[in-house]
């Protein structure tokens, strides 16, 4: 070959080589990828996924159950019906929590930590941050807290387990310097919220409210401590009314994550379309124990929390209401089965029915008990009793103004509050108030429940069950734990006592 003809194949492949090189970086950027995360949307998703975490398995089969608000006859589901262990329900919130909602929102924080013009988004997801953890440390105890969420930052794959008295204290003292720190002249997540819009003042009531919530959660491991975060909490104003209930608001589609948790998972699983009571995949049904006691005190809200169905729709009337026993194991013909109560699916199971998280009915009670225990003196328990009950039966209205209960003087008249009773009875008054008003956020029942004890439950005691015939104390740790972080996990069992049913957590002594 010439050597002419040699330079000029050169010449061709390194002007190939120049343009190439130009345009590399543009050519080989992913144009659906982005470099810096945007923390308004991935907010909104925390919000969605802290919320929709394996609803059913959680809130109905295991608290759900346990509380005695839902039953079953089946035996692989009835794990909080019939105290059963079953892996596969009790480790979900555990297993989908940390990749999604737990990640989601430590990904905000630390977006937002080195921006002072950000420090109300910074604020707002610390306390969401507080709100999931909480929930998930109540389910299982010691978890995996200040070294969790820190794989992709800092490539920390194996996370210590915190003790739930520690993380319960950082959690409350979270909630403290988030309220302080926010600021109504700032700017915020604004419509990214999905609860509040970015209201600052609402966050602020939030924030304490759920401060009220952790301080009572205190009584039976610290008195002293509890009612210190309960005084503090009280004094920096929690939700009273109804206009600043925490409400996540859905809509029936088009995708599942646009709809009500409640309705979209238990309904998919269990309650399906086209069974119309007869053939409930996991023959679940809402529970005699608490059908009975609505009946029983005539309770207006036992027409729209639940139905029975008669051919392809739900009778909401109170005298057509039966509740199915926990605990049974022979199942009923599918035409008897049609006759149990269901929950009702245009209004607690509606696809686009919002969902309460923190409300004023659950904060009026709390006070009542504040109040009870001499720690809130500006309002009677008796007073503050009846709000509650009135809140609760008005914000029925949030599945549609005709659900509103607007007259309580019935039911309180023929259930009236015992002001001169012990303070048990007050007690016992006020928590199986708590039972009936927060359904469906069996979370919270359960916690509170393992906490005072009220209301006073029958336990069952199915052949087989794995705690003797006792109402499980929390939920044990994955299997794969034993596996991946075995270490860490052999350490918190030490600490905590033994993974299993009946081991009470820190605070539930």
């Amino acid at each position: 070959m010439k050597k002419t003809s040699i330079l000029y194949i050169a010449g061709i492949l390194l002007g190939s080589m120049t343009a190439c090189t130009k345009d590399f970086e543009e050519i080989n950027t992913n144009p659906n990828s982005v470099e810096v995360a945007n923390p308004n949307f991935i907010f909104s998703q925390s919000q969605l996924d802290g919320l929709n975490n394996n609803y059913f398995f959680t809130n109905v089969l295991e608290c759900g159950g346990m509380l005695q608000h839902y039953a079953t006859y089946k035996e692989a589901s009835g794990v909080g019906d019939k105290y059963l262990s079953n892996e596969v329900y009790y480790s979900a919130y555990f297993n989908r929590g940390y990749p999604t909602a737990v990640n989601e929102v430590q990904t905000v924080i630390n977006l937002l930590q080195n921006n002072p013009l950000d420090s109300n988004r910074l604020n707002i997801a610390r306390i969401w941050k507080v709100y999931i953890y909480h929930r998930m440390t109540d389910l299982y105890g010691d978890v995996p807290y200040t070294e969790a969420a820190k794989a992709y930052s800092n490539e920390h794959f194996l996370p210590k387990y915190d003790s739930q008295e520690f993380i319960y204290k950082d959690l409350l003292k979270e909630l403290d310097e988030a309220a302080t720190a926010l600021d109504p002249a700032k700017t915020s997540f604004g419509k990214a919220d999905l609860i509040y819009d970015g209201n600052i003042p609402k966050w602020k009531k939030f924030s304490y409210s759920l401060m009220l919530r952790l301080g009572l959660r205190l009584t039976k491991v610290d008195p002293a401590l509890a009612k210190t975060w309960v005084t503090k909490a009280i004094a920096g104003g929690v939700i009273v009314n109804g206009t600043d209930n925490a409400l996540m608001k859905y809509t029936d589609g088009p995708n599942d994550f646009n709809r009500n948790p409640a309705g979209i998972d238990s309904r998919s699983i269990d309650f399906t379309k086209d069974s119309f009571g007869q053939k409930n995949v996991e023959g679940g049904k809402l529970a005699k124990t608490f059908i009975d006691v609505l009946k029983a005190t005539a309770d207006p809200r036992i027409s729209v929390y639940s139905g029975v169905w008669q051919g392809t729709t739900q009778n909401t009337a109170a005298d057509v209401q039966k509740g199915f026993p926990n605990g049974l194991k022979t199942p009923p013909t599918a035409i008897e089965q049609a006759t149990f109560s269901e929950p009702n699916q245009g209004t607690v199971f509606r696809y686009d029915a919002p969902l309460v998280i923190l409300g004023n009915a659950e904060t009026n009670l709390y006070l009542a008990e504040a109040a009870a225990r001499g720690w809130y003196t500006a309002e009677t328990d008796k007073d503050l009793y009846e709000k509650g009950v009135k809140a609760s039966f008005l914000n029925m209205g949030i599945y549609g103004a005709t659900y509103a209960i607007t007259d309580a003087t019935p039911y309180l008249t023929a259930n009236p509050f015992n002001a001169a009773g012990t303070f048990e009875q007050k007690m016992n008054q006020i928590h199986s108030q708590i039972w009936v008003a927060l359904f469906v956020d069996e979370q919270e029942i359960y916690s509170n429940w393992r906490r005072t004890g009220y209301p006073a439950l029958v336990p069952v005691n199915f052949p087989g069950n794995v705690t003797n015939g006792t109402i499980p104390r929390r939920l044990r740790y994955p299997v794969s734990e034993y596996s991946v972080n075995s270490a860490n996990l052999a350490e918190a069992i030490k600490r905590q006592g033994a993974d299993t049913f009946t081991t009470r957590t820190w605070w539930d002594k």
